[in-house]
């Protein structure tokens, strides 16, 4: 199908102009899970056409509640490869670039973060998810003749069932949300501040308790591994209107600029 016919919609909203600096912005997303693989796929379906996908996660069963890649034919594949695929089927055209690999403190020279025009943080680990604050908000100081990447975040999407409290908000100003708290707390305690203001989004309800146990094998050595968040009950509407906020604010962003 002719690029023109796939995206006649956005164009026709936003402007063949905006549409073209859409097809030309290179996003990367940290995190392809029940948030950032349904801002993926959004941004694709909008016009993205450049867009670099990181986890090193395979899909497990568990998955199949909230990820929009994950069914049951596509566990046991690689996250970023079965997303790839889904995105590929939608534009072919696009360039998908996969690293199965996850963020952290000893790999962030690797993925060049001045290089992109949106970093999307949709991780789980407390302490990757704040080493990735803190370079993004600073990438891209190098390079004066380059703009500045735009950085957005999420916040915790888990133990919430009420989609119209999704919020966007600078990140010192969320709340109703612990893993922002602990986010805030920690980097002052270490003294490192991001370098400048980006937004979030965010619940503002009430987190829930868990109530149900872990049965999962999967599930179960995930929680022995200090890099991974708790696990908590999650649901489909609430991620993926995360995720699609984050994709959102993306379009928004390119529109204001033209």
């Amino acid at each position: 199908m002719p690029a023109n016919e796939l995206f006649s919609r956005t164009e026709r909203l936003l402007g063949s102009t905006v549409l073209q600096h859409i097809q030309k912005t290179r996003v990367i997303i940290f995190g392809v899970g029940g948030v950032g693989s349904w801002c993926a796929e959004s941004m694709v379906r909008s016009g993205v056409s450049r867009i670099t996908l990181v986890d090193n996660d395979s899909i497990a069963a568990s998955n199949c509640n909230r990820q929009l890649m994950a069914t049951s034919r596509t566990i046991g594949q690689l996250k970023v490869e079965a997303m790839k695929e889904r995105l590929l089927e939608i534009n072919p055209a696009a360039e998908v670039e996969t690293m199965c690999t996850s963020y952290n403190k000893f790999n962030a020279q690797m993925f060049h973060l001045e290089h992109y025009d949106y970093i999307i943080d949709a991780i789980d680990s407390l302490q990757d998810k704040l080493h990735l604050i803190l370079q993004a908000t600073s990438a891209g100081t190098q390079a004066p003749s380059r703009p500045r990447p735009i950085f957005f975040s999420s916040m915790g999407a888990a133990l919430r069932m009420d989609p119209t409290k999704v919020r966007v908000a600078e990140f010192w100003k969320v709340h109703n949300d612990p893993l922002g708290a602990a986010l805030r707390k920690r980097m002052r305690h270490q003294g490192q501040l991001p370098q400048r203001e980006f937004l979030c989004v965010y619940s503002e309800e009430l987190p829930m308790e868990n109530h149900g146990v872990i049965t999962s094998t999967t599930e179960t050595s995930s929680v022995n591994d200090q890099r991974k968040a708790q696990i908590n009950g999650s649901l489909s509407p609430i991620t993926g209107t995360f995720g699609l906020t984050l994709a959102a604010l993306v379009l928004q962003d390119l529109y204001k600029k033209q």
